[in-house]
């Protein structure tokens, strides 16, 4: 699950473009990315990285299992974008 918090519209706009191209959007800020390898979540994270304002965007990507519960302890955060569980 993708989610984001951006401030200005420019960089929403593309940053929804790009996810949009990669991810199913469930509401305006949040998108799911279906069966993602951990490669393939890097990538992801590169691109968006390029996209946002560091001091004032936000964008978080969590986990979510074939149970659908969300590992919060497994999330990326983009302004220390470490992959904690990824296979």
């Amino acid at each position: 699950m993708i989610c984001y918090d951006i401030s200005d519209t420019k960089r929403l706009r593309k940053i929804a473009k790009a996810l949009e191209s990669v991810a199913i959007r469930i509401q305006k800020s949040i998108f799911y990315y279906m069966d993602g390898s951990a490669l393939d979540i890097k990538s992801i994270v590169k691109q968006l990285d390029e996209l946002i304002d560091q001091e004032e965007d936000d964008i978080r990507i969590y986990k979510v299992d074939k149970y659908s519960s969300v590992h919060l302890k497994n999330a990326v955060d983009l302004k220390k974008p470490n992959i904690i569980g990824a296979r």
